[in-house]
């Protein structure tokens, strides 16, 4: 166990939610991702990976 204060994320989402019209394809998605860590997105085709990548890099906006 560390005693050094845990350090600011890199990466953070709250409550991330896209919509194609009647389709939710992200629901309240939250995310923290501390410098130097490294993370894995993985389920099933049609989960939702792609957007929330495409949603982190600004390619796609998000409600």
């Amino acid at each position: 166990m560390s005693t050094q204060p845990a350090a600011a994320a890199a990466v953070r989402a709250r409550a991330v939610s896209k919509w194609y019209g009647e389709f939710q394809a992200l629901n309240g998605i939250d995310l923290e991702v501390r410098p130097g860590e490294k993370i894995v997105i993985c389920g099933p085709s049609g989960s939702g990976k792609s957007t929330l990548i495409r949603c982190m890099n600004g390619l796609e906006e998000y409600q």
